[in-house]
């Protein structure tokens, strides 16, 4: 007989503590809402209100704006009148104290026509050359072949050297600083009907 009753007041007090605690959680979230709503709000300017300014206004202020007055170390020039804006800017130069742009606008203004070109010094040959039109064993026959080849117009010198142990007699047209200058003369005197040798001597 005692059972129902103990059992309809454990589900009153489990109903009745669902109910609080309902109650309660909509409390709390109602307080959390009033306290979002009414806070500041961060990155907000509060009881800042900025003067409104009617487009002609707004306009003419941005006219005389010089986005770089901070930049530039001299005072900033008077705005110009309107007439000015049709005429043509004159080029930028630097300032007096840059010397980097004083040397690129030196630069632009005496820039090359042309490419200059350095020539290599010529090399110098170690030897001089002579054409050999004959080696004779005494000094007439050296002096008649001379003879001969100064009738064609070819100038020939005679000398002597001793080969063997018996002198020689050269006769040679020469020197020649170049070898191609010493070819070309050979083949002259070639062409005349003369034996000739290239020969070569240090220097």
């Amino acid at each position: 007989m005692n059972r129902q009753p103990r059992a309809w007041l454990q589900r009153g007090g489990t109903l009745l503590g669902l109910v609080a605690g309902l109650l309660l959680g909509l409390g709390i979230a109602l307080a959390v809402a009033i306290y979002v709503t009414k806070a500041p709000v961060p990155l907000m300017d509060r009881g800042v209100q900025r003067p409104s300014s009617s487009p002609a206004i707004e306009s003419e202020r941005l006219r005389n704006w010089n986005p770089n007055a901070n930049l530039s170390t001299q005072p900033a020039a008077p705005a110009a009148p309107d007439a000015a804006a049709t005429a043509p800017a004159d080029p930028v130069r630097p300032l007096a104290d840059d010397p980097i742009g004083q040397l690129i606008e030196q630069r632009a203004t005496t820039a090359p026509t042309g490419v200059v070109t350095v020539e290599a010094p010529p090399l110098v040959d170690p030897f001089i050359y002579f054409v050999q039109a004959g080696a004779f064993r005494t000094a007439p026959d050296a002096e008649a072949q001379r003879a001969r080849l100064a009738m064609l117009g070819f100038e020939a010198t005679v000398s002597e050297r001793e080969q063997a142990g018996q002198p020689v007699f050269r006769v040679r047209i020469g020197p020649f600083d170049r070898r191609l200058d010493a070819e070309l003369m050979e083949q002259r005197v070639l062409g005349n009907g003369f034996e000739t040798a290239l020969v070569r001597v240090q220097r």
